[in-house]
């Protein structure tokens, strides 16, 4: 017979996660006529491109003069995915979903029955003195302020934001006069939207799904960036692409993973903020894949030993702290401890 739990942390324990977006889809349209039923959808274009040799060499070829010269000499023959603009289009469209969810008080799965009675009320708790709304205000901010549309933000002349909230909510948001890297320009609308997203993250309405619809005039014809596809497969098999761009039904596309990254870019919390002045995305270990780095190191300021202390009722030390755990917790995950010592 297997050995009862009795450890505080279950070894099955996952919550589900409450802010949900779907897929983002690219359109092309003009920015006079933006609001108009004109946009047209981006399809992603095949190129065959003869580039030339740019990386680094290894040490060992460097310092190899009969391999050096061929090699920086050949061409570098590749097809790459691209997306573009229309030629008589300024501005790229970018529509997706975004569902908020409650039930933050019970996990979706857990195995043990004294952190099934000890964790709701740790939330209960948060819920009542908090009430989501320092969370809800970031990640309103990150959907005025267009943080989603990543690198078709650069160099845009201008960026408008609309969001729709069913009968309940309309608003229009100049994505510009949004700072990325804090979270203090609050107005009446950012206020606004904030205020429905805490009350669907506290449960005290039904799930809430705002329909949101950003436009980045960028100019004519001018390229755009879908999510790229990781290519597992590294073999040069010819006539393999090197780059491979995402799409639905021949429409070019945004993952609702790499959407949801930039609305949950919120962390402001962990300690070397004050030197960088750029918030990071939610994470355990506030992993920062593109740097190589992760900025909260276990057993200091990760979500485990945060969340192991106050999941029981143990007081943290401030409420930033409190905030990024539920944080985390609204991002989702499995967060059991390990059945092994």
């Amino acid at each position: 017979m297997a050995e009862k739990n009795n450890k505080p942390i279950p070894s099955v324990l996952a919550f589900e996660k409450k802010l949900v977006p779907s897929d983002g889809y690219l359109y092309g349209t003009n920015w006079d006529k933006r609001t108009e039923d004109t946009a047209t959808p981006l399809k992603l274009i095949e190129k065959s491109v003869r580039g030339t040799i740019s990386n680094r060499l290894k040490d060992k070829d460097r310092n190899n003069e009969l391999k050096l010269d061929p090699d920086i000499e050949n061409a570098n023959l590749q097809k790459v995915d691209a997306c573009a603009l229309g030629e008589r289009q300024d501005t790229l469209k970018l529509s997706f979903t975004l569902k908020v969810l409650g039930n933050i008080t019970q996990p979706c799965a857990c195995n043990n029955e004294q952190f099934a009675r000890s964790y709701p009320e740790v939330a209960k708790n948060y819920i009542d003195r908090y009430g989501f709304t320092e969370l809800a205000r970031r990640y309103a901010c990150n959907i005025a302020n267009a943080r989603f549309l990543w690198r078709n933000r650069v160099g845009a002349e201008a960026i408008e934001v609309h969001v729709k909230a069913g009968d309940k909510l309309e608003l229009t948001f100049d994505a510009l006069q949004y700072r990325l890297n804090d979270f203090d320009a609050i107005d009446k609308d950012i206020e606004t939207l904030a205020g429905l997203i805490a009350q669907a993250l506290c449960g005290y309405q039904t799930p809430l799904i705002l329909e949101i619809v950003a436009y980045a005039r960028i100019g004519l014809a001018q390229e755009v960036y879908p999510s790229e596809e990781l290519v597992l497969d590294k073999s040069k098999e010819k006539g393999r692409k090197s780059k491979i761009l995402y799409a639905v039904d021949d429409v070019a596309a945004m993952h609702s993973q790499k959407i949801g990254n930039a609305l949950r870019t919120i962390d402001t919390w962990y300690q070397e903020y004050a030197d960088l002045n750029q918030p990071i995305a939610i994470e355990p270990y506030g992993a920062v894949t593109n740097r190589g780095k992760a900025y909260r190191q276990p057993k200091t300021d990760d979500f485990y030993t945060l969340f192991d202390q106050y999941a029981l009722g143990v007081p943290l030390k401030d409420v930033n702290q409190e905030h990024y755990v539920m944080a985390v917790l609204v991002r989702g995950g499995v967060f059991g401890s390990s059945g092994k010592e």
